[in-house]
Order: structure tokens, then sequence, then C-alpha cells
């Protein structure tokens, strides 16, 4: 089997460390984590934009390393190929494991911020995306003499509220760390905002799967041309939606 292999930068290493692995050969193409700063409906345009760039017949499937991310993939749509994506929130899932695991870290960690070798090592920090679209990071000096007076000071108020949210960061090791210094820049950034640090265990197993072709329903969906990913807001994450197309004569 041949699969194409769209992800995330995000996921660079794992994604790599996956296709190594795999009994398939894959071909992988990654696009910067900054779409998710686009909107849910940008970003579905950029990986669509992907997506229907792939020849037809190339690949016997395109294998997406994305969570449903903000609604990045709500609407994406399988034109020739058929598309095969984890049914995961975003990659912190992908990174635990399991939505499973995902689901009782959140419950039972509320107020965690999360960091990856993969979101430290692609020049982040925490406030980057949304400092290049809002002028959160700034300091209050700079962002008064950007907006002023009063705007500047009620921006810093709104762009500085998401620290009183979280009071724990927590690094996933996975085992690709190359070395401790992703983990040594978590415990500054968590010093730095006054949060608790820890490190918890990661599990590439999902990941894996994605490439090995073991596509089990309960943690993939395959979406076969003529078909559209749809979100379902329960524990499905997503769900697959027949195109109807416009024509001459009506729907069809």
């Amino acid at each position: 089997m041949r699969i194409k292999l769209i992800g995330c930068e995000v996921l660079f290493r794992e994604l790599c460390d996956a296709a190594a692995r795999a009994p398939h050969q894959t071909d992988i193409e990654f696009l910067p984590k900054g779409i998710h700063d686009l909107g849910g409906e940008r970003m579905r345009g950029e990986i669509q934009a992907r997506v229907d760039a792939v020849a037809q017949g190339a690949y016997d499937a395109i294998a997406l390393g994305y969570g449903l991310c903000g609604m990045g993939l709500h609407g994406l749509e399988a034109r020739h190929t058929q598309l095969v994506l984890p049914r995961a929130h975003d990659c912190i899932a992908l990174l635990l494991g399991s939505r499973e695991r995902y689901q009782e870290h959140f419950e039972s960690h509320p107020g965690t911020y999360y960091r990856s070798t993969g979101w430290l090592e692609r020049g982040q920090s925490i406030q980057q995306i949304a400092q290049n679209r809002t002028g959160a990071g700034l300091s209050l000096e700079e962002l008064v003499a950007r907006y002023g007076e009063d705007n500047g000071h009620y921006l810093y108020d709104e762009l500085t509220r998401y620290r009183t949210a979280y009071h724990r960061l927590a690094f996933i090791e996975t085992g690709l760390e190359a070395d401790s210094r992703f983990e040594e820049e978590s415990r500054w950034q968590a010093a730095e905002q006054g949060w608790r640090f820890e490190k918890i265990q990661g599990d590439l197993s999902w990941i894996r799967r994605l490439l090995t072709g073991e596509w089990w329903e309960e943690e993939f969906l395959v979406v076969q041309p003529g078909e559209r990913v749809r979100a379902t807001w329960d524990d499905r994450i997503v769900r697959v939606e027949e195109i109807r197309r416009v024509s001459a004569g009506g729907l069809r």
C-alpha cells in the first residue's frame, strides 16, 4: 500500500518515526502549525488545497496527521482518494495515545497547559501565534504605544487573562527527544508563568497505527471519494457525510 501523509509540523518527529516503522511506502508533507491560527475555515482550505494537489491514482490513501483541531478538518472533502484521519480533538490526544486518556487528563487535571517537543522545536512560545495576529505577548508599554493609553491597558488585561486559567504545565515525553533541552524549556516557561511543572509519559501507538493501516473504526475515520468530514460534537469526534453537488438539473 502507498500512503500520502499530510501532517502538522508539531508532530514532525512522531510522524517521521511512525513512517519509518510502517510496512507501507509513505510520502510525507508537513504544513506549518501557524495555519491553526487562521481559524477553522481557512485552516481547512489550506489542508484541502494540499489534498487536492495529490495526483489521482498515485496513492491508496491520504493519511492526515491532525486531530479535528478547532474545526480545521470540518468540511474537508475526499475527491478521488480515500482520506484517513484520527478521531481526535487535537494533537494532545494523539500524543497521549487515546481519547480516553486525553479525557481522563483533562478531567483530572483542569487548568493544564500541555507542551511537547514539536510545540517547542517549531518556534512557538506560549503566545507567539496569537501575538502575530492580536498583539498577545507584547508588553503593556508596547500595547499602549501601538493602541493608545485606554485601549492598550484594556488589551493587556484581556490578552494576559489566560494566565489565570492555568496553574500547571505538563510536558509530554514521547521517547523521541534527543536530549533534555525541551523539557528544561518547559520547566522554565512554567516557572515564568508561576505554574506547577509536571512531565507525563506520551504514547505513540495511535499515531503509528495511522501509518500501519490498522484503521479501527473507534480510532479512525475513513472518508471515501465523494464524502466529506463532519464534526459530531460527541465522543465520535467526526463522521462522514455524502457530498451533494449542484448540477443544471438540481441537487444530485
